[in-house]
């Protein structure tokens, strides 16, 4: 990775720069034992349930949207994820690294598949909005990362020299479809979520922590 031909820096938000754990936790523990209360069923067959049906919509805006999953579900899901927003955590080194970009003159640019109202949570816990130059919502276009049509869109927003830019992101379709787009330099993330094991990722670079990266300038 050439730091001296990188100009722009786009970052994943859940499992790059926080953690993932709030969000594993949540859909597959705390939304399962709360819809098991609110429609009065059994919880094992309502965490079945949900993970069939949420396992449905992977890689659709659907899979990320708080609206529709509220009205899928009839529960309040923004409201159920106040409950636990005391799990929202930075993943280690990330006020350093965004710190770091900024002297070194790098733009910094949020882009994520979250949606408002989980972002705006999640803004409200961390204040990452002012470590970070613009955040970016897939929700905004109505595509997500996963298709072209994202980062062609984010190309007339954003402008930015694909050559140029590194994007960091624990997606591996997501870095897939940015590589389609031509975006230079991909990273991803060993360990998203804190509570789970490390992964083995084979068809990109990946990192433990932004600390790395530091390093290598």
């Amino acid at each position: 990775m050439d730091w001296t031909n990188i100009d722009t820096v786009l970052l994943d938000m859940d499992g790059t720069l926080l953690d993932l754990h709030f969000d594993t936790y949540f859909w597959l523990e705390h939304l399962p034992v709360r819809y098991a209360e609110l429609h009065r069923v059994d919880f094992r067959e309502a965490q079945q349930w949900l993970h069939q049906r949420i396992m449905q919509e992977q890689g659709t805006l659907n899979w990320y949207c708080l609206d529709y999953w509220s009205k899928e579900l009839s529960v309040d899901i923004k409201a159920l994820k106040r409950e636990i927003r005391e799990r929202i955590a930075f993943r280690p080194h990330v006020h350093d690294f965004l710190e770091h970009l900024k002297e070194q003159g790098v733009r910094r640019v949020i882009v994520t598949n979250a949606h408002q109202d989980s972002l705006s949570l999640k803004l409200e816990e961390t204040g990452l909005d002012q470590l970070v130059d613009r955040i970016i919502c897939s929700h905004d276009y109505q595509i997500p990362k996963e298709q072209q049509g994202f980062w062609q869109q984010l190309q007339k927003d954003e402008p930015f020299d694909p050559e140029r830019t590194l994007l960091v992101d624990d997606s591996l379709s997501v870095l897939a479809s940015a590589r389609e787009h031509g975006i230079g330099y991909l990273l991803s993330i060993i360990q998203p979520d804190s509570q789970q094991p490390g992964r083995e990722i084979a068809d990109f670079s990946a990192i433990d922590h932004f600390n790395e990266l530091m390093k290598r300038k």
